[in-house]
């Protein structure tokens, strides 16, 4: 009988400490170094404007199973006089289109930007956005990265075409630089062609 007791008494002990540690969860990959990053040789900012369409994006809070039947978005680039970019992004939520906009402004190298008026994000105290690669006329792939009040990095590389439908190699070529950054496939998702409010 004691030693039915004890047996009893650690198994409760067990189970308290499994329920006293909070749940696991799996390991987020941190943010690279912007050093690491490559960016586009001779960015020539007039022919990177116009409108994108989002096709693929990849990130550490990028998450397959709840983004897998995420609608494609579109996001237009306007170049001002400045050399800044009024960037405008429009999707489709449930029935209506939501349309938000922001300012990149130029940083030190040509294809690196800041976002503009950083003070009326009070959440954030960096985001970059850096021109990986871009053809101009048939795709881009573009990395972000923000560092909130938290000091937690967030980042995120989005595959942008001037089309819908995007050949399978630059799909093919957007895993890979996405998995040569640590991202994992449950990282990656490409989105699903949409007419609503994008077009």
């Amino acid at each position: 009988m004691p030693r039915c007791v004890l047996w009893w008494g650690l198994a409760l002990l067990g189970a308290l400490q499994v329920q006293a540690k909070p749940p696991s969860q799996p390991d987020r990959v941190p943010a690279p170094s912007l050093l690491k990053i490559p960016l586009q040789p001779d960015f020539e900012d007039d022919q990177f404007q116009g409108k994108w369409y989002v096709v693929g994006l990849a990130g550490n809070n990028v998450h397959k199973e709840t983004e897998n039947q995420t609608k494609m978005y579109a996001t237009v680039y306007e170049l001002e006089d400045d050399g800044s970019y009024n960037v405008t992004s429009i999707l489709q939520r449930e029935e209506h289109c939501d349309i938000w906009v922001r300012t990149f402004e130029p940083s030190f190298q040509p294809g690196q930007f800041n976002l503009g008026n950083i003070q009326n994000y009070p959440q954030l105290l960096s985001y970059t956005v850096r021109v990986v690669s871009t053809d101009y006329n048939e795709t881009a792939m573009v990395f972000f990265k923000k560092v909130g009040r938290d000091h937690r990095e967030h980042f995120k590389v989005t595959l942008y075409g001037r089309n819908k439908l995007l050949k399978p190699e630059l799909k093919d070529n957007f895993i890979l630089f996405a998995k040569s950054l640590g991202l994992r496939d449950n990282n990656i998702v490409f989105l699903v062609p949409n007419d609503q409010c994008i077009d």
